[in-house]
């Protein structure tokens, strides 16, 4: 199976150490977190990686190189300028076969392979993994009619299936996206739907973590031992 990384974000929310260091190579633990994410590929046999990169480009690709010294084979596609999320992966050639694409800063257990057998069987255009999210106000939370208070919630908590930025895309996909042109995964989406192909979840349990705010790097570094594969 091939797999693509978007790896060519600015990282805004996670400056100011973005300014000097690209995101995917922020370090958790002893390792950056792209690195992290080719390992995991890597021992799951997904051997066949394509980075998708932009801002500190050319960081990433001396830190990386071909991937020979990761035992896997590394292809780049170098956003000129910003593309969105979908908009890159019109720059791959030769897509075959239906493909992993997941964001360049997540940490996870989700096994891949699960994920990729279960596209193929649905026979879809696109999965999209899914995950339960619990989000809780940090205040009370009133009920009213007109000026009178009925009833008052402290703190409610409302739950999601929340996408997790990994996909995997079968070719037929790719049709839809323009060329040069900034396009996202949801207006992907949207477009797949839109023509009645088959869009579908896929929901995992596994620990899962997308790093785009220095909590969240800190909770990742917090959690090293239990993340390295």
């Amino acid at each position: 199976m091939k797999a693509v990384i978007l790896a060519g974000g600015k990282g805004t929310r996670l400056r100011p150490i973005t300014f000097s260091i690209p995101k995917p190579l922020l370090p958790v633990g002893e390792k950056p977190i792209l690195e992290l994410i080719i390992n995991r590929l890597s021992s799951l046999k997904i051997n066949d990686i394509t980075l998708a990169i932009g801002y500190g480009a050319e960081l990433i690709k001396a830190y990386f190189g071909d991937g020979k010294k990761f035992n896997i084979k590394i292809n780049y596609i170098h956003e000129k300028q910003s593309l969105g999320t979908a908009g890159p992966l019109k720059m791959i050639e030769n897509l075959k076969e239906p493909f992993l694409v997941m964001n360049g800063d997540i940490i996870t257990k989700l096994n891949f392979l699960d994920l990729f057998n279960y596209h193929k069987k649905n026979n879809a255009a696109m999965t999209i993994a899914v995950k339960k999210y619990t989000n809780q106000l940090p205040f009370g939370t009133i009920s009213f009619n007109k000026n009178n208070v009925i009833d008052i919630e402290e703190k409610p908590a409302t739950n999601h299936l929340i996408s997790t930025g990994i996909y995997i895309l079968s070719p037929v996909a790719i049709k839809f996206i323009p060329e040069n042109t900034f396009f996202t995964i949801p207006d992907l989406v949207k477009e797949l739907i839109k023509a009645k192909l088959t869009v579908i979840k896929y929901e995992f349990d596994e620990y899962w973590l997308a790093i785009e705010q220095l909590d969240q790097l800190e909770e990742a570094n917090q959690y090293y031992n239990n993340l390295i594969v």
